[in-house]
């Protein structure tokens, strides 16, 4: 273990919590999701003293931490910043820390730790958090030498934002943060093999791909969360004005392309459009632009796109025919690689009227919908009503994970990045509420509304006091079917209909074993109303259609943090559908 020097004099020394600190401030840090404990103290007591520079939020669980620093990278682009103490603390990041791993979201997770003379016997509150997530972390470091802490915030920083971003966990044992130590803010960063500034587009490459473009009859872009994430929406709508090629987005890729523009084909993939999928399947030219062809888009890889020449281009070279084999890889920056390809592109020669005609009749044939019929109110209807209330706001919409998340991605429409934030490669219930959070920190003067289900809120519902206490003033529209409405999706559809504890009611209610045909509003359990209000929030229920406009103005206009809780049915499922691993032969509309 290194030895902790001692000052001479203490007027150019400072402690290591207070390097860390100002580091954060010097990476332009504003805020940080930090919820303290006895390995972590030193850094707390020293963020007291930056307060004037640098805002600490305390969540109500290191998780909500966690994923309010997520909704605040998201919507920014720029890394953010999340702290904890050792042991449980530490460990209720990891699954933030793996869902920014999966969607690639650049954080810094800091977390106390106990003191170096104590690792490995088991001190109380002890965990070897760097262990537990090296396979979850874009890079991990344990300080064992004060004089290293400038030089790792620094290095920490540079790897979470640049090439492809992610996580990156510093752990801080306590006798670190509070030793004294002259800091060298510039000190040189020591990362050999890390050159993610040297990705760029060859230029033999981009050629390859305005031929390709030029001789294409059924072209498609597929965009992924990359697009995103490199800023290179704006040249993809370039892209799209001079090739006139249509469109789909994965669910990271939502807002990479305006919803309402005629050549947007929405999402694709498992419950994605159904035109989306039938047009991927018939391209002869498939522009994979930030993706990585995730299972949730592929369904049985080998039959994806096999009729079309496909293009892939992504700055992770892992990803390149990771999953699937394509013809022209391109490792690159893809903001970088569509500006070349801009510059030379022209038109496909012989023109696209009869691939829109084909596109135009699937669109007519399958368009997302639902039953304007039902007498109370969908959950599909609820989102698009919110979509039209909120069309000229700035508004940005969370998600749980469940029916709602893919009923916010098929109805509400989005037509600028970043505002759409929703946890899609792990999936993770609990996510909307604090991403909110998060988001409306980054976002003072932007509407922000989490989509939430009932099981998911449940999940981190304590955040709700965070946004009383901390005054950000998030909305959430719950959608309240008293289920677990995806897995009840599934055991309609593969399991007869078995519930399988997906009731989230009364155990000896009938619906617990499958029995029941409905809901009544009198036995939906929680009362999430008297919940909400109790950590101080407006709040009220509906269930009639004629209360969903006037209810859901009332929540948007509403001056704090406020609830409106739409009772839903159970028994609507989300189509269309492509089941796991299979085609788009499988697809179900209904």
């Amino acid at each position: 273990m290194a030895t902790i020097p001692r000052p001479k004099s203490t007027e150019a020394f400072v402690t290591g919590a207070d390097v860390v600190v100002e580091s954060l401030i010097r990476h332009g840090v504003e805020v940080i999701f930090a919820y303290p404990g006895g390995a972590s103290m030193p850094l707390h007591q020293s963020l007291t003293r930056a307060s004037d520079r640098l805002r600490t939020i305390l969540p109500r669980h290191e998780q909500g931490g966690g994923f309010a620093a997520q909704g605040y990278a998201r919507t920014t682009g720029r890394p953010g910043v999340c702290m904890a103490t050792s042991g449980p603390g530490a460990l209720n990041l990891v699954t933030a820390i793996a869902d920014a791993r999966m969607d690639s979201v650049p954080l810094i997770a800091l977390t106390g730790q106990v003191g170096t003379s104590v690792i490995g016997t088991d001190a109380f509150q002890e965990t070897p958090i760097v262990e537990v997530c090296r396979g979850i972390t874009k890079h991990h470091y344990l300080v064992t030498d004060p004089g290293d802490i400038a030089r790792v915030m620094r290095e920490a920083f540079h790897i979470a934002t640049t090439g492809r971003p992610g996580p990156v966990l510093v752990d801080l044992p306590k006798n670190i943060q509070v030793a004294q130590v002259v800091p060298d803010y510039d000190a040189p960063m020591n990362l050999p093999g890390y050159h993610p500034e040297a990705r760029r587009p060859q230029p033999e490459q981009i050629a390859q791909v305005a031929a390709a473009i030029r001789r294409a009859k059924r072209p498609v872009i597929y965009a992924g969360g990359g697009v995103i994430a490199g800023n290179a929406s704006d040249e993809l709508r370039e892209l799209v004005r001079k090739t006139g090629i249509p469109v789909t987005m994965t669910l990271m890729g939502l807002g990479a392309f305006p919803a309402d523009h005629p050549l947007c084909l929405d999402m694709l993939g498992m419950h994605g459009s159904v035109y989306a999928n039938y047009a991927v399947d018939e391209a002869d030219l498939l522009l994979a632009i930030g993706v990585r062809f995730d299972d949730r888009v592929t369904g049985k890889v080998a039959d994806f796109a096999q009729h079309g020449f496909i293009v892939h281009i992504d700055i992770d070279p892992s990803e390149i025919n990771k999953n699937k084999l394509v013809h022209v890889p391109i490792v690159a920056d893809v903001e970088d690689a569509l500006h070349a390809l801009n510059k030379i592109v022209e038109p496909p020669a012989a023109g696209l009227e009869a691939w829109y005609e084909q596109i135009a009749g699937w669109k007519q044939a399958d368009p997302f919908a639902f039953d304007t019929g039902y007498p109370g109110i969908l959950a599909q209807e609820a989102i698009a009503a919110l979509s039209r209330l909120s069309a000229d706001r700035n508004t940005i919409v969370t998600v749980g994970v469940g029916q709602h998340q893919m009923w916010a991605a098929q109805f509400f429409k989005f037509r600028e990045p970043r505002t759409w934030v929703s946890s899609s490669g792990l999936g993770t219930m609990g996510f909307g509420l604090p991403a909110a959070m998060g988001a409306k920190v980054a976002h003072p003067d932007a509407l922000v509304v989490d989509i939430d289900g009932d099981g998911s809120i449940l999940m981190n519902i304590q955040e709700l006091a965070t946004c009383t206490c901390e005054n950000i003033p998030v909305k959430v529209l719950l959608l309240n079917n008293q289920h677990l409405g995806m897995v009840v999706q599934w055991e309609d559809r593969f399991f007869k209909g078995n519930r399988a504890h997906t009731y989230l009611g009364p155990v000896d209610h009938p619906e617990a074993s499958g029995r029941g045909d409905g809901i009544s509003p009198e036995s939906r359990y929680p009362d999430f109303v008297a919940i909400a209000r109790g950590f101080g929030w407006q709040a009220e229920t509906i269930s009639a259609k004629a209360d969903l406009e006037p209810a859901l103005q009332r929540l948007i206009d509403a001056p704090g943090p406020a609830l409106l809780d739409v009772q839903v049915p159970y028994q609507e499922h989300v189509l269309p559908m492509i089941p796991s691993g299979m085609t788009v032969r499988d697809l179900i509309k209904r």
